[in-house]
């Protein structure tokens, strides 16, 4: 039983006890598996490329303010032949004819400026710097989500590696009281029921432990999934409750304020308060300035060139335009009306999310606790029923359920521990602070307000800021 307890020990402390001494040199770590995650994870990214894109819509929205400007060239090939007649004196006429071929060609420029559009450029621009406040937020939901299940994978994996062994050495064991019972049944001190009860407890020992190896090569694919490689020799995992508040009233306050669901809604509202005030802009006048220059060559044969210029003020007043303009501002104010409820129930869920995380892991600390003494008193019992058993007053029945309650019990310990572990990251999630900053991860932390920058007051250019 030796054996038995020490590898006891060592599954408890592969799973949580992180804390109480240094990592092994060549372990991978549940940091370094959530920064590998967050560079890597492809899911990640392609939101950062999203966000990206939607950065665009500002630069789009100010070119309301820019001026349009068109070139205009003309070349081509004419043949003329005119007979006219006009009256000169009542009995008069005087003909006149023109025959020949000509070349006409032009190039002008026409500078277009709106100089008024009841405010709707300026509105869209709003609208468009909130709906990239809103997918940085989404770009946050997704951080949060895609390293709470990092972190939840690579526990996932501690947990069935640990019980995969609790199966092992329970198989071992097993193994060893058939033996020591068919030993015993040679010089007639158990019956034939006893073996069996053995050889039936062996084999669902050995389903058990192809079920958890089953369950063992489903955790891996799925860690390869979300964090982008293999898992070895991983370090034991720690919860992380110095980052989370310390009351659960805190943590619901800090919750309506910084999770990334909440501000997300909180911008949705402002895009939707804009979008009617770009609607109700189609009410007013719009005032344009447009300058023309065109420069002329051989339009006719009696004209070699011409030369022009013109600037235009013009004003448009819409009266009526079939009532769509005005079925658009009511459609976009019941948007408004619905983002408004809409972020009404995001912060009802995720108060929700807070309590019922906070409730998980005030639990698993508990059963962890529960679960270590369980482990020990299962241990305590099993060696007092072999001992008795090798007095005749316990039965082969009796040790081998006595094992399996001691297997139960490991199963539940290595459970309650990554319950725990997990809780803690579930609780950070919640709140919204589940972050690379917040965890302080040994890397880079993307800021999609770098590419904003670069692209917002671009005027022209095809190529992107990293030469695509």
């Amino acid at each position: 039983m030796l054996g038995v307890k020490v590898f006891t020990g060592a599954a408890a402390a592969a799973l949580l006890l992180a804390c109480a001494g240094p990592m092994p040199a060549l372990a991978d770590t549940i940091e370094a598996a959530l920064i590998r995650a967050y560079q890597t994870n492809p899911q990640l990214n392609a939101q950062r490329s999203q966000v990206r894109a939607t950065d665009e819509n500002v630069p789009q929205a100010l070119s309301g303010y820019r001026p349009k400007v068109a070139v205009t060239a003309s070349a081509g090939y004419q043949y003329t032949d005119v007979l006219t007649t006009a009256g000169g004196t009542p009995n008069t006429l005087v003909r006149s004819n023109v025959h020949g071929t000509n070349a006409p060609r032009s190039a002008g420029v026409t500078i277009s400026q709106t100089l008024f559009n009841g405010n709707q450029t300026a509105n869209r621009t709003r609208a468009a710097e909130s709906q990239v406040s809103a997918a940085r937020e989404g770009l946050r939901v997704l951080e949060q989500t895609v390293l709470l299940s990092a972190a939840t994978v690579y526990m996932d994996y501690l947990r069935d590696s640990a019980i995969v062994e609790v199966q092992k050495s329970n198989v071992r064991v097993l193994e060893q009281t058939l033996k020591q019972t068919r030993d015993r049944f040679n010089v007639g001190e158990v019956t034939r029921t006893d073996v069996a009860q053995s050889e039936a407890q062996l084999a669902a020992g050995k389903t058990q432990q192809l079920t958890a190896e089953s369950n063992l090569t489903t955790t891996r694919a799925n860690f390869r999934r979300i964090i982008g490689s293999e898992p070895v020799a991983l370090a034991p995992g720690s919860p992380v409750d110095r980052f989370l508040p310390p009351t659960l009233p805190g943590a619901v306050d800090l919750s309506l304020t910084q999770n990334p669901n909440v501000t997300a809604a909180m911008f949705g509202i402002d895009v939707s308060y804009l979008q009617v005030k770009v609607n109700e802009g189609a009410l007013f006048p719009t005032v344009t300035l447009q300058t023309s220059v065109q420069q002329s060559y051989e339009q006719s044969l009696t004209i070699f060139r011409s030369f022009g210029a013109s600037t235009v003020a013009q004003l448009s007043v819409p009266v009526y335009q079939g009532g769509a303009e005005y079925s658009l501002i009511r459609q976009s104010k019941e948007t408004l009306a619905q983002q408004r409820l809409n972020l009404e129930q995001v912060r009802d869920q995720a108060r929700a999310n807070v309590v019922q995380a906070w409730g998980q892991l005030v639990a698993g600390k508990a059963q962890v606790q529960s679960a270590q003494s369980q482990v020990t008193a299962s241990e305590i019992a099993l060696n007092g029923v072999r001992e008795e058993a090798k007095a005749g007053q316990r039965t082969t029945l009796d040790v081998l359920n006595a094992q399996q309650a001691l297997v139960n019990a490991r199963v539940a310990l290595v459970t309650a521990q990554h319950d725990r572990v997990v809780a803690s990251y579930s609780v950070l999630n919640a709140v919204g602070r589940l972050s690379p900053i917040v965890l302080n991860l040994n890397t880079n932390v993307y800021d999609p307000s770098i590419h904003y920058h670069q692209v917002r007051d671009s005027w022209a250019g095809v190529r992107t800021p990293d030469g695509r």
